[in-house]
């Protein structure tokens, strides 16, 4: 089964480490996620199109409350990390305006995206979600 094992037993062992030095916390310095407020506003855009898509193609009376817990974690997923990356960051980087993107693009794990590409990257899945909404209620209409 499970032993219980004391400080003394991992001493022996050679288990007890000391904490790494961290000088700075790295993952703290940009808080903005390196997109433009208008590129993932359209992503929220997406979204909400989407929840009222399926709110008037679905309309009853047992949906109500469930659309609005819907439409709240929508907000939440897009309002929680837009306020996250202005609380109190050690280094103030600013969010990347929509010229300086156009112009270079962002960094991503593969190299450097274009902007027309990164667009396409984090608008595709929103927008296939808002159109499978738009088919979803079409074909529920229909038949």
């Amino acid at each position: 089964m499970t032993d219980r094992f004391t400080q003394e037993i991992l001493a022996a062992r050679g288990e007890i480490v000391a904490a790494p030095e961290m000088d700075e916390r790295p993952y703290c310095r940009d808080r903005n996620f390196g997109l433009p407020p208008a590129l993932l506003l359209g992503a929220f855009a997406f979204f909400v199109a989407y929840l009222a898509v399926m709110w008037v193609g679905f309309a009853a009376d047992g949906l109500i409350l469930p659309m609005v817990v819907n439409f709240v974690f929508v907000a939440a997923f897009a309002f929680v990390p837009a306020k996250w990356a202005t609380m109190k960051p050690e280094h103030r980087a600013k969010a990347l305006d929509w010229a300086h993107f156009r112009a270079t693009g962002i960094d991503t794990a593969t190299g450097q995206t274009p902007a027309s590409e990164a667009i396409t990257l984090v608008l595709l899945l929103p927008a296939c979600i808002l159109f499978w909404g738009i088919a979803t209620t079409t074909i529920a209409a229909l038949v």
